[in-house]
């Protein structure tokens, strides 16, 4: 169980010791290649120290790496700010946004699907502006109703995120919903109808898969509390789970962990209703609104 950063540092290091070892090259022979010494490449791919994303972009040359987007995928694992080009949108919120948070963003800015079990609120992918603004005022401390310029911010960042679903491939998102999400009124109940109305959109698209875990299924194996599993096609090896608490996230790497939540996530989906038995179900709330 790590926090962020030191997942990060591990991950890099383990996909950069097998892309070496996929070129054939030993850590001295990679050393040579890049002008170190030995132990500073063993340090990297161990995660015992942290590395520039000029360095990457030194050992990803060295190991004949053209894939762009795995490059573009650990040059943001290294914290690049800048990497393919691009200038990565979060960058601009900085002041704002907490370290552990940034680190999520840049997660599901890469990730190739989603899964994610909410027992209290709307996933923030799937949120619509007023809905986003309740929960967040909500959430965060010290927001009072003379704050409003850093409410507007952090929900514009959430906004923002859910450029993901749009993208070019599209996240692909699968969300199981408790009950309790779709009865929490948030905003009040105008704010709630829309909510309601924008999950039904969303489960129509074609990269989106979303249950209803009813009352019904009694005890399950999400009451422990919401997670969320990032998996990277280019990459399983970077697949993480995230754990968010009050004041932090913590991060699962081990496989056995990734197993164990990717098993309960299974289970969630069987004692869920079908996605058409909860879009009608939703609709059927919404209309009721």
């Amino acid at each position: 169980m790590q926090h962020g950063p030191a997942v990060r540092r591990r991950k890099l290091g383990a996909e950069l010791r097998a892309l070496r070892a996929g070129a054939g090259l030993t850590s001295g022979e990679a050393a040579r290649l890049v002008g170190w010494h030995q132990s500073k490449v063993s340090r990297i791919e161990t995660g015992a120290s942290g590395v520039k994303p000029a360095d990457v972009r030194l050992l990803l040359d060295a190991y004949a790496v053209a894939d762009s987007q795995l490059r573009e995928l650990l040059l943001v694992l290294a914290g690049s700010d800048d990497s393919a080009g691009r200038h990565h949108w979060w960058h601009a919120y900085r002041g704002v946004l907490p370290p552990t948070y940034r680190d999520f963003i840049s997660l599901e800015s890469q990730a190739s699907g989603m899964r994610t079990l909410e027992t209290c609120v709307v996933p923030g992918l799937l949120q619509t502006p007023e809905y986003a603004r309740a929960v967040t005022r909500a959430a965060v401390g010290g927001l009072d109703e003379t704050d409003d310029e850093r409410l507007d911010t952090l929900v514009e960042v959430r906004l923002a995120r859910q450029d993901v679903l749009r993208g070019e491939p599209p996240l692909e998102l699968s969300a199981v919903l408790d009950e309790a999400v779709l009865h929490r009124e948030i905003g009040g109940p105008g704010v709630m109808a829309r909510q309601l109305w924008r999950l039904v959109e969303a489960g129509r698209l074609p990269q989106v898969r979303l249950q209803v875990l009813p009352f019904t299924a009694g005890a399950h194996i999400g009451v422990t509390g919401p997670f969320v599993i990032f998996s990277f096609s280019r990459a399983s090896d970077l697949d993480v789970v995230v754990l968010d608490h009050l004041t932090s996230s913590l991060y699962l790497e081990r496989k056995e962990d990734l197993q164990a939540y990717t098993e309960a996530f299974t289970t969630l989906q069987i004692h869920a209703l079908s996605p058409e038995e909860s879009l009608e179900y939703i609709a059927g709330l919404a209309d009721g609104a």
